[in-house]
This record gives structure tokens, sequence and C-alpha cells, in this order.
């Protein structure tokens, strides 16, 4: 398995990954978007932040990506983080390793706090985030309404950096080298 920077080129592949989501309460996302908005979505993400491709013999099989936890400029050392993985292909490493490398890179880009949202019920991330190191920090209740019921939202974060170091602008994801 071999995890890569996305692009847009593979906007179908890592469609057809989230259309295995599209129908659950995973994501609030009600209508599968196109190919050409999911290009548009890797490209815009790649202005500033990481997004990974994981393949296994030269098929995708998973990918995650940071964003900006809110637009407004003090929030920009905090990311929230969004994995999604082949439904075939979990339990073999490849959200771990996604994760691991988002980490890796967003803590060199300035940020100092990772966030990830998770419709509940889901056990299955809720494990994954706590595994990785995450602690459950509150919970939106009756957040949103999909699949025939209200389903609340679990906020999980996560430090990678010390709070005490000299604050400096987040480095966009292109300008890291």
């Amino acid at each position: 398995m071999t995890i890569r920077v996305a692009r847009t080129a593979d906007a179908a592949e890592v469609l057809a990954i989230y259309a295995n989501y599209i129908n659950t309460s995973i994501t609030f996302e009600c209508e599968l978007p196109t190919a050409d908005e999911f290009a548009r979505r890797i490209a815009d993400t790649l202005t500033r932040h990481p997004y990974f491709v994981a393949e296994d013999n030269g098929r995708i099989i998973g990918y995650a990506y940071a964003h900006a936890l809110n637009p407004r400029a003090a929030y920009q050392w905090s990311a929230e983080l969004s994995t999604y993985v082949k439904p075939e292909a979990t339990r073999r490493g490849a959200g771990t390793q996604l994760y691991a490398k988002l980490a890796e890179v967003l803590k060199k880009q300035g940020v100092r706090t990772l966030y990830a949202c998770v419709t509940s019920p889901n056990p299955a991330s809720e494990k994954f985030w706590m595994k990785s190191g995450f602690t459950r920090v509150g919970v939106f209740p009756h957040a949103g309404f999909k699949c025939g019921k209200w389903h609340d939202v679990q906020w999980f974060a996560k430090p990678i950096a010390g709070y005490d170091d000299p604050v400096v602008p987040l480095i966009p994801f292109p300008k890291l080298g």
C-alpha cells in the first residue's frame, strides 16, 4: 500500500468510494456529487491542506483530507479530518496510514489540534479515532436528520503540538515542498 497526494484526475475513483457512504448517516451529504465537483473539492483542499489517497496495486482504496475547522483566521491552527476507505478494504490499515500521513504533514504546517466529527452511532469510526489518540470532547445532540432519523454528532480532538510555542501563520500545503 502506498500513500500519495491526491490529484483531480483521481476524482472518479475517490467518488466511487464516497458513494458507498452517501445513503448512510456517516456523511450528512444527501446527494452524491459529480466527479467534476469532487475534482473541484480536491483542488480547493490542496490549496491549503493535504489530501491523500491510499493505493493498493495501483487502485485507490481510501482517501483522507484535512480542512479548516472554521474559515475565520483564529482557527487556522486547527484542522478537521475526514477519512473514507472502500468497505472491502477496511481493517487493512489504510485509514491508519492515511491518518498518520495527515497528522505528520499538518504538524509541519503548524497545526496544533486535529478534530474529527463522527455521526452517532458509528462504533467503527469512534473506535478508530480513539485508537488514534483522540479524545471525545463533545456531542451536538440531534444535529442532523438522515436515513429517517435524527443523529447526534460527536467531536473528537487530539493536540499534535504545544500551545506555548510561538504562533506563526499556517504554512499552506503547497509551500511545504
